[in-house]
């Protein structure tokens, strides 16, 4: 399938790593009067369309939020539909990613997940280990609080065995306990749907970040509109609490 160039930019600034909360995919399918699997899959969709587009536009990384650590109260069946897609995806778009030259990193409690899956996601992070390109970033079984804990808990066994002062903990180090530690500060969190909150995701890393809360549902954004939020973007003054 040919794949659409991404629309030009008027503004010179594009964000080094964007995040995106994909909502909205059950709101898209009932509008349809269609089960939430079918807007899952067309979620999945907009999924390859986004990182398509984030590589034209020069996006160094690009962070999904797929599952959060509070959707296992979802219905079983739901999650089952959607660790089902999640290996589509792995099976279908790796030889692109290895071709396009692009990284696949996963944060989060993933290892908790079928044991099928896991090797499914290990695999594909070894033969994209070595990629110069951007980087693709799924959270899965993610969450900030829980991310942020393990983080301060290890600093504390440090300094509980001797091999850290106290004194010597500052921003840098604790955020080289995190799971983006190597990946470039967020610039922009985008979230679809309307709704405006972060859900646990990233909330370290958003201190600083540019928010953009948009009405598109996820299975209808497209490349017109990650474009569009990254002129949003460059329009903005950060000052990063400065003047």
């Amino acid at each position: 399938m040919a794949v659409k160039p991404a629309p030009q930019l008027a503004s010179a600034a594009v964000p080094r790593h964007v995040a995106i909360i994909m909502d909205g995919n059950g709101r898209w399918a009932k509008k349809r009067f269609l089960p939430r699997i079918a807007g899952h899959k067309q979620g999945v969709e907009a999924v390859r369309r986004i990182s398509r587009a984030a590589r034209k536009l020069g996006i160094e990384a690009l962070t999904l939020y797929a599952f959060s650590s509070e959707n296992w109260r979802r219905p079983e069946e739901e999650v089952r539909d959607l660790m089902g897609l999640l290996r589509q995806f792995l099976a279908s778009e790796l030889e692109e990613l290895i071709s396009e030259g692009v990284k696949l990193r996963v944060i989060g409690d993933w290892r908790r997940l079928q044991p099928d899956l896991v090797a499914m996601i290990d695999s594909a992070i070894a033969r994209t280990a070595d990629n110069p390109g951007p980087t693709l970033v799924i959270a899965l079984n993610y969450g900030a609080q829980a991310e942020i804990l393990a983080a301060a808990r290890r600093l504390a066994e440090e300094v509980k065995a001797g091999t850290l002062d106290p004194s010597a903990i500052d921003e840098q180090r604790f955020e080289a306990g995190l799971e983006t530690a190597d990946l470039p500060p967020l610039d922009l969190m985008i979230r679809t749907s309307g709704e405006q909150r972060l859900s646990n995701f990233l909330l370290w890393q958003a201190a600083y970040a540019e928010l953009l809360f948009v009405d598109t549902l996820w299975p209808d954004f497209d490349e017109a509109a990650l474009a569009a939020a990254i002129e949003q973007f460059g329009k903005r003054q950060r000052r990063f609490g400065g003047l």
